[in-house]
């Protein structure tokens, strides 16, 4: 099997009458959700979830088993070494790489060194960090069963000598105005995962590179747009549909897939938003009613950022941030415990600190009931 040629762009012969009727609903879909994004003080916070969530399923269509939870007690210290920790550590690195991210697109714009900087991050202390990081591949690779030879190969991706032309040709598409900037992103996605052009990693890069893209067009007011549930609930069709590309040209069918995702997505993100804003409204109220302090919001911004979380990093937390004695952090964490707001993991022990958990908020990032 020959390695494949890209189309040039942009792509020329698309069924427009067809495409747009798409396009109006995922538009508005879209649009819905950026209103909400527009009215959360502090997207980056608030969202956190969300976030940790996107970097679940985008990284469980490669095949990692990891949850919601299993990251969030990583991130306060309780995961051990064994059969799922490497599967945490991509999660983490995959959620890393987008928070890297929005801080470099509040100030540039999307470039290839950026791009190599998102896949060093991802690959960074995991499986793949032997397959060159932060490097396109300078070798021909293939997609196939286990083993296959080239000649067996389902995909053959470009030569790598014309790898460098080929994805600076997309930049270039990438900095152009097509028709409409949601076909565009359709076409952006499928071409960066058609010229696979690392030896790991490539569908994660590809999808981190959706919201960045819609933030960069101005079409998001954060790059905080996800997409990984539904094409993880749709991974047969997904990959189906970019092959169609390759196998045939077909890259209405691909785009159609794209904006029905959109419009799907965007419907239960601003779902999920809603959610957790409702929760974040309501227990400003209680917490507030409960501690009579304050300093109840910055407690409650700290539990909705982690909420699994060792007493005492929060702890140091808002004594650094907010001059807040450690007495009187105690004293609140207290009041949450006995108010049933705050859970207990895992109790504290001679020098090692508690652990806590924020089960109300935990339900909505995992959609089932956290005990």
């Amino acid at each position: 099997m020959k390695p494949y040629v890209p189309d040039q762009l942009p792509i020329t012969e698309l069924d427009y009458q067809h495409l747009f009727a798409l396009v109006a609903d995922a538009s508005a879909e879209l649009a819905r959700y950026d209103g909400l994004l527009l009215g959360i003080p502090n997207p980056a916070v608030m969202l956190s979830p969300l976030t940790t969530r996107e970097a679940v399923l985008s990284s469980k269509i490669e095949g990692t088993q990891a949850t919601v939870d299993d990251v969030l007690e990583y991130d306060a210290g309780l995961a051990k070494e064994g059969e799922n920790y490497k599967d945490i550590q991509e999660i983490a690195n995959y959620r890393s790489a987008l928070y890297q991210a929005r801080e470099y697109l509040q100030d540039y714009p999307i470039r290839l060194g950026f791009i190599l900087q998102l896949h060093k991050i991802l690959m960074s202390s995991v499986r793949g960090e032997n397959k060159e990081p932060g490097e396109f591949r300078r070798t021909q690779n293939w997609i196939g069963i286990a083993g296959c030879s080239i000649e067996q190969a389902s995909f053959v991706p470009p030569d790598p000598v014309r790898l460098p032309d080929y994805l600076q040709a997309l930049i270039n598409y990438m900095d152009s105005d097509d028709t409409n900037v949601l076909l565009q992103t359709a076409v952006v996605h499928a071409q960066f995962e058609l010229l696979h052009p690392f030896n790991d990693g490539n569908g994660r890069i590809g999808r981190i590179l959706i919201p960045l893209f819609l933030y960069q067009k101005r079409l998001l007011a954060e790059p905080m747009f996800y997409l990984s549930e539904y094409l993880e609930s749709h991974r047969d069709e997904y990959y189906q549909r970019l092959s169609s590309i390759s196998s045939a040209g077909d890259w209405n069918g691909w785009i159609a897939f794209f904006l029905k995702a959109i419009a799907y997505q965007a419907k239960d993100n601003s779902r999920r938003v809603k959610e957790i804003m409702a929760l974040y409204e309501t227990m400003k109220v209680q917490v507030h009613e409960i501690t009579r302090s304050q300093y109840s919001v910055y407690l409650l911004d700290a539990i909705f950022n982690k909420p699994i979380f060792r007493v005492s990093d929060v702890t140091k937390q808002l004594s650094r941030t907010y001059a807040i004695h450690e007495k009187t952090t105690a004293d609140l964490f207290r009041q949450l415990k006995e108010a049933g707001i705050l859970s207990v993991l895992q109790p504290g022990s001679g020098r090692r600190s508690a652990t806590l958990c924020f089960p109300a908020l935990l339900n909505l990032a995992e959609g089932r009931k956290i005990i």
